[in-house]
């Protein structure tokens, strides 16, 4: 179906109706806990819990707009179905940099407490629609919710790889040349200054009209750069993990902690590639399979969840898991329980800035999706302002959430899904996930499980949930018209792209015959180095001849920036264009002939 028939289904739906007959806040509260209608009213909560079979037909429950009134049950049944659904993203970026930084269980358990607390509160911004100025507001006033955005988390890989090269982060390489990284909480701290200030562009983007961001990024320009971005994280995460590890075990070195995978001195260490570590990641992946085959509406929105737990559970009863990290963590923890040393590192700037390019374009793309869910219209003024609100929201959202000790947080898709299934868009029930985000984020025991995930778990349901975020890409790309114009930019983004991925020393010289750089030079050269760079493989080389550079080269910003440039300067192909409309033509002229002769 096209992006047109699409919108036009989306604005013959009528919006949700305004209460009549508005009442006080205390009498709502009273009718919603004295009454059996308040708590529980006409929902069938059997088809929310029950089981299903693939070939069963059930009815499907009453709708519930974004402001409608909402059950108190299924407010907060609804609510936690969206927290669950957006754990595992939520989870996973913070492990993965406290992996690649080498911190310790205590710092690592406290980056995942601030990331599900900064959720929980950034996502009530952003579900907000406040009034600024004129036409200016913050916050969709959606079911929107928020995370980390996993172009951050491709791009940030790469930047502490590049400090860990040039020894801005301590490493010690061994006489068979394996390289064993120390921590660097340091390094953290750059990232969140340096996304602190580029924040600025995205809350700058906000302001201008939405149909000319939707210009400027239009639906071949967002789908290659979600496309890419799920391809990257499945190569140099998700199935690195599965395999038992990504921290440095995955080159089997014959020497050193990592010989074993995660190390030495873990229970039941392995060699990566291990048939135990395939296995339960496979266990973990097989099981999203069955949840959404045999599970119940709850269960399949919360489907990554449940392989997790059932991975758990089998590596817990052999001996994979240590529980160090659960007891060690804190009963009670919030933000700020950990600092880090704000800072810029100049050759971040640069990529960072196409970060927040990237976010930009999700969040056009998922507030429209959310828009689509939620039957409201994806046309005129009401929906230009909530992209510009979401936008903005998402802008100060980055800023913010430095502040907060967390990597920028923007609009998550994958609510959109839990939606669609549960036919309830309503902000209430948005509301009881912030609650239960925040509480899960308190909860330092929680933090303490989750960071006690065996690698192979988690690499066997991060690789669905990265596979995920590439097909959403795909689904984005469906929307174009593929006429010669777009395959050909399509085509020139892919090539960087897909050549990156496949080959990713492509750039391994780019500017080894420059001798002796200065300090900006250099700085820029790094700032280049991890724009072309992709997180698929690490490669080590001589950049400038002046440091050894172990970098994963990123194929998300530069596919990314083809397609951008390529859809602004390239000309509407109006030849194209008619004979396309021909070719419908004579098809629709062959189909009534057809007709005829069957009359």
């Amino acid at each position: 179906m096209s992006h047109v028939s699409m919108s036009s289904v989306t604005k013959e739906q009528p919006s949700p109706a305004a209460n009549p007959n508005p009442r006080s806040v205390f009498s709502v509260v009273r009718q919603k806990v004295t009454t059996k209608h308040g708590w529980f009213g006409d929902y069938d909560y059997r088809w929310l819990c029950l089981p299903s079979l693939p070939t069963a037909r059930t009815k499907q429950p009453p709708f519930y707009g974004i402001d409608d009134e909402l059950p108190l049950v299924l407010a907060i049944a609804s609510g936690l179905q969206h927290a669950l659904a957006m754990l595992a993203g939520l989870i996973a970026p913070p492990i993965i940099f406290a992996s690649a930084l080498m911190l310790d269980s205590d710092t690592s358990s406290y980056m995942i407490s601030a990331s599900l607390i900064g959720s929980g509160i950034l996502s009530l911004v952003q579900m907000s629609r406040v009034k600024l100025w004129g036409r200016y507001r913050l916050g969709t006033g959606l079911l929107s919710v928020v995370g980390t955005s996993f172009a951050t988390l491709s791009t940030a890989s790469a930047i502490f790889d590049m400090m860990y090269a040039n020894g801005t982060c301590p490493s010690a390489t061994a006489a068979d040349g394996t390289v064993t990284r120390g921590p660097c909480p340091d390094a953290y701290g750059m990232l969140l200054g340096t996304s602190l200030i580029c924040a600025f562009l995205e809350i700058g983007l906000s302001f201008l009209p939405p149909r000319v961001l939707q210009r400027i990024f239009p639906p071949i320009v967002t789908g290659t750069c979600i496309l890419m971005i799920g391809s990257s994280l499945v190569g140099s995460s998700g199935i690195l993990d599965w395999g038992g590890g990504s921290n440095g075990c995955q080159a089997r070195p014959t020497s050193g902690i990592y010989q074993l995978c995660p190390t030495v001195g873990s229970p039941h260490a392995l060699p990566w590639g291990s048939p135990q570590f395939i296995g339960l990641g496979f266990l973990s992946f097989v099981s999203i399979i069955l949840t959404e085959l045999f599970g119940s509406p709850f269960l399949k929105n919360a489907s990554i969840i449940v392989g997790l737990a059932v991975g758990c559970i089998v590596a817990g009863a052999a001996g994979y898991i240590d529980g160090s990290t659960i007891t060690s963590a804190p009963a009670i923890t919030f933000l700020w329980v950990y600092r880090f040393k704000i800072n810029v590192y100049p050759p971040a700037i640069l990529p960072m800035l196409a970060v927040y390019v990237s976010t930009t374009m999700e969040a056009i793309g998922d507030i429209t999706a959310s828009s689509e869910v939620s039957r409201i219209p994806v046309e005129g003024e009401d929906f230009d302002s909530r992209i510009q609100g979401g936008v903005l929201s998402d802008g100060i959202g980055g800023f913010i959430s430095a502040l907060f000790t967390v990597t920028p947080l923007s609009v998550f898709a994958q609510n959109n899904g839990v939606i669609s299934v549960t036919r309830c868009a309503n902000r209430t029930a948005g509301r009881w996930c912030c609650a239960f985000l925040i509480i899960f984020g308190c909860l330092g025991k929680i933090s303490g499980f989750f960071l006690a995930i065996p690698n192979s778990v988690l690499g066997g349901v991060t690789t669905f949930l990265f596979a995920s975020v590439a097909v959403s890409g795909l689904r984005v790309l469906s929307y174009i018209e593929y006429t010669r114009r777009d395959r050909f930019i399509l085509a020139a983004a892919l090539s960087f792209g897909v050549g990156d991925l496949l080959v990713p020393t492509i750039f391994t010289y780019l500017f080894a015959s420059v001798n002796n750089p200065n300090k900006g030079l250099q700085g820029l050269f790094e700032s280049i180095t991890i724009v072309l760079s992709t997180p698929c493989q690490s490669t080590s080389f001589t950049l400038c001849h002046c440091h050894t550079i172990l970098i994963p080269l990123t194929t998300v910003l530069i596919s990314g920036i083809v397609a951008l440039v390529l859809n602004l300067i390239l000309p509407h192909d109006r030849s194209q264009q008619d004979g396309d409309e021909e070719v419908v033509n004579v098809a629709q002229d062959l189909e009534i002939q057809v007709l005829e002769r069957e009359r």
